[in-house]
């Protein structure tokens, strides 16, 4: 892959990496730190209803679970700069081939080829 290719890819991953850094702030500030009392602006620890409880619980765990998907994400972003330093960004990791630009320009976090990404969802490759 070109030079000129690479800092744009790197250009690219770096600009969603800052985007997912800035939602996982957005997210702890605004559902993680928050305590139940802040949350709902009462001033005991206790709803007034058992179902205020169940709402501020699924809502914690929506919360959560996007921080999980969020992080995993930051993870795959990670790799994907730590390949352009290596110079293996854009070839597939199952069969060496080159990976698409096409595919590249819309998951630039993208390990694999498209032939090998659908190997792996019908279950003929591993997960990793």
């Amino acid at each position: 892959m070109r030079k000129r290719d690479l800092q744009r890819y790197e250009k690219l991953l770096l600009k969603k990496r800052v985007g997912l850094v800035e939602e996982m702030g957005l997210l702890k500030e605004s559902s993680m730190d928050s305590t139940t009392r802040e949350s709902s602006g009462d001033l005991s620890s206790f709803s007034y209803h058992m179902a205020d409880q169940g709402t501020d619980a699924a809502e914690r765990e929506k919360a959560f679970l996007l921080a999980s998907q969020t992080g995993r994400l930051l993870y795959r972003i990670d790799e994907a700069l730590r390949r352009i330093k290596d110079n293996t960004y854009g070839s597939c990791e199952v069969c060496g081939k080159p990976i698409r630009p096409e595919r590249l320009k819309i998951v630039p976090h993208a390990r694999m080829c498209i032939a090998c990404k659908e190997k792996e969802e019908r279950g003929a490759l591993p997960r990793t």
